[in-house]
């Protein structure tokens, strides 16, 4: 038996494994933290012969079991830093298990960024990646679409190097968007821009007027979004412009209100906001319009990272679907009914955000411009029925749901929503015919 797979054996018996919301839980029988690739591909063509079952772990920022296994769990905690990068063409090459934060600070210091990004960053950039993690702007797209090339170790152990336009052009196309199903990431090329300062304008408005013009602030701003407070009619809207490369204007946000709006109220308050709502739901509408009336309107200039991304620290389950942008409003009128009409004690505001299409196999843009409809409710408060609304509210305008977050859906409605649905499937039979990669959610959402 190798080294590593001696050490993979010998790891924490016994150990439990716990996403970042606690809603997914595993026991993976043994657990390994490969610090070299070759260490990694050992390590999976060991269990593969073996007969057990593999699956990498970042951070543990999906809301489903994804990631879960009974077998070998592989953590990519000691695969990360940027390996290559060239300012001039902007193909940054970075490990694995880099999470988004450190890279955003990286490319900083090399005068790049990331096109776009979505609102959290503690997500390991194979787990982004592998989930579809995308962000907001309507004339942009999401991380997967930046993909130039992947790293990634198959199930018999061996590396394959994959680039647009390579020799395994199929496979690079479904690897994209993976799923953890084809083989672990070891390595992503992406393709970032020169660095970026945003003006950002964040302002209340009624739920309505903002509806009534939802086109005209997407068309008229690169990132908007909106968050909708349930029992009331208010929403807080995101208007955010680029700047160009170098452009000098706005000014920053102060230290003081960065900390009072987005750590004390937006965190600390909001957390014990939540519990009372927890204790006491009958008090959740008075709670909401509260909260709604309290938003200030604020404008300032900051690097793109520091406005696309927001502390998150009270946590939650979600679900969030990709809809026509059409679909917006019709979509949370169903919740409002819904949330009134079994008087449900949603806290969290549901979000709005909007992406271009792009050609990405299992995208949930593929092929579409899209709005981003998604739900929360704190950790440990009842969901399932509020979630399961949004899924049949969304399945009425053919909705795709994000991969990393709560569905029910399996490979049979899958099928109908994705027309490369089955070449990806081609691929991973040609790729992971063991099925050393598969695990029960897998099993549900891709079929064997």
């Amino acid at each position: 038996m190798s080294q590593a797979a001696e050490r993979a054996e010998g790891a924490a018996p016994g150990h439990e494994w716990r996403n970042w919301s606690g809603n997914v839980t595993a026991r993976p029988s043994a657990v390994a933290r490969p610090t070299r690739v070759a260490e990694l591909a050992e390590l999976v063509a060991g269990a593969t012969a073996a007969g057990r079952a593999v699956k990498a772990v970042g951070a543990g920022h999906s809301f489903t079991p994804i990631a879960a296994t009974d077998g070998l769990q592989i953590t990519l905690d000691g695969l990360t830093g940027v390996l290559r990068a060239d300012r001039n063409t902007g193909l940054v090459t970075v490990a694995a298990g880099t999470r988004l934060r450190a890279l955003n600070r990286t490319l900083a210091l090399l005068g790049l960024a990331l096109p776009n990004l979505g609102d959290i960053d503690s997500q390991s950039i194979a787990g982004a990646l592998a989930t579809g993690t995308h962000g907001t702007g309507g004339r942009y797209q999401g991380i997967t679409a930046d993909v130039r090339g992947l790293q990634l170790v198959l199930a018999d152990g061996s590396v394959v190097d994959l680039q647009a336009g390579g020799d395994d052009p199929e496979l690079f196309e479904a690897a994209r968007l993976g799923l953890g199903a084809l083989g672990v990431i070891s390595a992503v090329t992406l393709q970032c821009v020169p660095a970026f300062d945003i003006v950002a304008h964040e302002y209340p408005a009624p739920l309505s007027d903002v509806l009534a013009d939802l086109p005209g602030l997407v068309d008229a701003h690169d990132h908007a979004e909106l968050f909708w407070f349930p029992w009331t009619d208010r929403a807080l809207v995101k208007a955010n412009r680029r700047l160009a490369p170098g452009a000098d204007e706005g000014r920053p946000l102060p230290r003081w209100r960065g900390v009072l709006e987005d750590e004390i109220l937006a965190n600390g308050l909001f957390e014990a906001v939540c519990r009372v709502g927890a204790q006491r739901p009958a008090l959740v509408p008075q709670l909401n319009a509260v909260a709604a009336r309290a938003l200030g309107e604020r404008t300032y200039t900051a690097p793109s990272d520091r406005v696309f991304v927001s502390p998150r620290r009270v946590r939650f389950v979600e679900s969030e679907y990709a809809v026509p942008r059409a679909a917006v409003a019709e979509i949370l009128e169903g919740l409002d009914t819904f949330v009134r009409r079994t008087r449900a004690p949603i806290l969290f505001p549901v979000e709005v955000r909007f992406l271009a299409a792009d050609d990405v196999w299992l995208s949930t843009a593929y092929q579409q411009d899209v709005a981003y409809v998604a739900v929360h409710q704190f950790r440990g408060m009842p969901a399932d029925h509020y979630l399961a609304e949004l899924e049949s509210l969304a399945a009425a305008h053919g909705g795709r749901p994000h991969w990393g977050k709560v569905h029910s859906l399996a490979a049979d409605r899958l099928r109908e929503l994705y027309p490369r649905f089955e070449d990806f499937r081609a691929v991973r039979d040609r790729v992971d015919p063991s099925r050393t990669f598969a695990n029960e959610h897998l099993r549900r959402v891709l079929g064997d």
